[in-house]
């Protein structure tokens, strides 16, 4: 039987999280940020009204950093020591789905974002998670991250070419190669091509800072949020390219347009690959990053709109940020059911 994905929306047996650790790479950072985890992973892990919660794993890797998790999550989460260079587990974790009646967990090979930051740890939390989580590690020889596939679970995988063709990632391979690695590896019928991601991303263009299913057929990407936003021209054209695209099914895809955060710098003004996509699934929230700009609340509410089933709550994100990622990035979930 094919391995199959479901789209992030269902019900997860489990999310996976690698703890900030590092001052030398945080900096400043580092305790804000550890705060910004506590925060979103408490509001991602809330129960539903039917008692149902989302259990957490975080990595710690040394002394100190469980002894921090501790003392932000109490016994809420289980702490899993193990070696982790950096917290973007999105990316270093596997892809989880099931094949079979069996939890497999895909694994990648994974090259620090096409060289930029390769960190000693990075290349062994694929297997820890998995290990963890009771799965059969699958190998896959082809540079890619979590954070590049996007899962409409009724067999399409969206990603972008700026990522996955990139020749800091898969040198030699074209879109039909890849395309049929894609397809081969996750069990999708059908890989959908955006060009580009966002302007500052040192992640060459992941697909989670830039469009999500919520549903499948409908996918949700953002739009500018003032004549200053350096992403418009990215965005809009997104938007243009996923409303030509048909899934797996055959069926248009619905596209939704929530704001963008806007100009977002750091302190020495560059600007900042900021995301409102990037959010995660709990059993009763959907938790929305914000990042201090007045477009957080509006995003919410044309979210929610959207959403049904479960409460869009903003996690401020800013420090995680500095870092290069948000909510989605630093975790891996494994989908609840048996194939």
């Amino acid at each position: 039987m094919t391995i199959r994905i479901p789209i992030e929306t269902a019900r997860q047996a489990r999310v996976f999280t690698c703890w900030p650790a590092d001052g030398e790479l945080w900096l400043e950072n580092l305790e804000p940020a550890r705060a910004e985890f506590a925060a979103f992973l408490k509001l991602m892990m809330e129960p539903d009204d039917a008692g149902h919660g989302l259990p957490v794993t975080v990595l710690a890797v040394n002394e100190e950093t469980e002894a921090s998790i501790r003392s932000s999550m109490g016994d809420s989460v289980d702490v899993l020591r193990a070696p982790y260079g950096d917290v973007w587990t999105r990316d270093t974790g596997p892809v989880f789905g099931w094949r079979d009646g069996k939890l497999v967990a895909v694994s990648f090979r994974f090259n620090g974002w096409g060289g930029k930051y390769e960190l000693p740890g990075d290349d062994k939390v694929a297997a820890a998670v998995a290990k963890a989580a009771g799965a059969v590690l699958r190998p896959v020889d082809m540079i890619a991250e979590g954070g590049a596939l996007e899962f409409d679970g009724q067999g399409t995988v969206l990603t972008t070419r700026q990522c996955l063709l990139n020749d800091n990632r898969n040198p030699g391979l074209d879109e039909a190669k890849v395309t049929a690695l894609l397809k081969e590896a996750l069990g999708v019928e059908k890989v959908l091509w955006l060009d580009d991601g966002l302007l500052h991303d040192h992640t060459d263009g992941h697909i989670d800072n830039v469009a999500r299913f919520i549903a499948p057929g409908v996918i949700v990407c953002q739009e500018a949020a003032g004549d200053d936003d350096p992403q418009a021209e990215v965005l809009d054209a997104c938007a243009e390219q996923l409303s030509r695209m048909r899934d797996a099914t055959g069926r248009p895809l619905k596209v939704i347009r929530i704001p963008s955060p806007g100009l977002v710098t750091d302190e020495e003004g560059q600007v900042r690959p900021a995301s409102h996509m990037n959010w995660v699934v709990g059993p009763k929230n959907i938790v929305l990053p914000t990042y201090g700009t007045p477009s957080g609340d509006e995003a919410v509410r044309v979210l929610q709109a959207q959403i049904a089933d479960r409460q869009v709550i903003a996690s401020p994100s800013s420090h995680i940020l500095s870092g290069g990622g948000s909510f989605h990035c630093v975790t891996c979930h494994v989908p609840e059911g048996r194939g």
